[in-house]
């Protein structure tokens, strides 16, 4: 509890120091989710629970509540799912593998689970704070009147104006949803190294470059997501916020496999750092997100010792179902 609880206050610092430094906002937000993981990874969901409850009542104690819907959607609920899923484990006889070795829950798998976690965050935080065309055309209005003060011969023109504005209310949440689930994912990944290096978790150092790929399922999801996101109203922004949160995980697999192929090669490091600053523009972006959906796969990390199975149930619906 003690744990938790130092988590969940290092949690909110960390969210709300992020509201005050608008240059460092994005990264001091996803470092709150490093406290909640690290608890959850290292002491299990007890801590991870307290943690969450901690630095969410402090937000909504000292901030606002809206900020602590924010945060625990956004970061810390989140933080708090992918750290029970990383400590899920079975002795990989269960499901087809070698005795005594144990089989840790998919690297996929986890990342599936945050792109679904992200998009329902997204439309819960939506539906909160009204999320629509007009909220972002209040947004744009202002900007382009901030701007024509500056300087009068920017001024656009209506149609133009009405066109971004329609253009706006759809990217926002593509934008948020992708940067939300590679954000917290690399919080996971180093949460995973740390409490790792540190002895506090039995999982494996996984070879992210081999294993990190989007379950099949997924590709069913972008899709459906996809089209959704042309009928427009409601159903095209839950489509736009699934699209980008389910999109920031191909391009995170895609990503890997360039990590993969850049192996060993004498063009590697060159190549890898000319690929995360082209992120920026949207072509090379798609290239990756391609890229992860042409690599679907679900690669399960093993290591030595056996979890004792449950003699106790007998439920025949609970053995197909292993990662319990």
């Amino acid at each position: 509890m003690l744990i938790g609880a130092l988590a969940g206050v290092a949690g909110f610092m960390l969210a709300y120091a992020a509201s005050f430094n608008a240059l460092f906002s994005t990264l001091l937000s996803a470092a709150s989710a490093l406290p909640i993981l690290i608890a959850g990874l290292g002491w299990g969901n007890f801590a991870a629970i307290v943690a969450i409850i901690v630095a969410g009542g402090l937000g909504a104690t000292i901030v606002s509540p809206f900020f602590a819907l924010y945060t625990l959607a956004i970061t810390l609920v989140p933080a708090g799912w992918l750290s029970h899923l990383g400590n899920l484990a079975r002795p990989a006889s269960e499901i087809g593998g070698p005795e005594g070795l144990t089989a840790w829950y998919p690297l996929s798998d986890i990342l599936m689970h945050l792109c679904a976690v992200i998009t329902l965050a997204l439309i819960v935080l939506g539906f909160a704070a009204g999320y629509g065309p007009d909220a972002t055309g209040e947004l744009i209005d202002a900007f382009m009147q901030a701007l024509t003060m500056q300087n009068p011969d920017l001024a656009a023109d209506a149609a133009l104006v009405a066109q971004f504005k329609s253009m706006f209310v759809v990217m926002l949440p593509i934008v948020q949803g992708a940067t939300s689930v590679i954000l917290l994912f690399v919080a996971y990944h180093f949460s995973a190294r740390i409490a790792i290096s540190s002895g506090l978790t039995n999982r494996p150092r996984e070879d992210v470059a081999k294993s990190l790929r989007m379950h099949r399922n997924a590709i069913f999801v972008f899709l459906a997501a996809l089209v959704a996101t042309f009928f427009g109203g409601t159903i095209g922004l839950i489509g736009a916020a699934c699209l980008g949160a389910f999109g920031g995980g191909f391009l995170l697999a895609g990503l890997a496999r360039m990590h993969l192929a850049a192996r060993g090669q004498s063009w590697g490091v060159p190549v890898i750092i000319l690929s995360y600053l082209s992120l920026i523009f949207t072509f090379p972006a798609l290239i990756f997100v391609v890229m992860g959906l042409l690599d679907t796969r679900r690669a399960i990390a093993l290591s030595p010792g056996a979890t004792p199975p449950d003699d106790d149930n007998d439920d025949d619906t609970e053995r197909k179902n292993p990662w319990t």
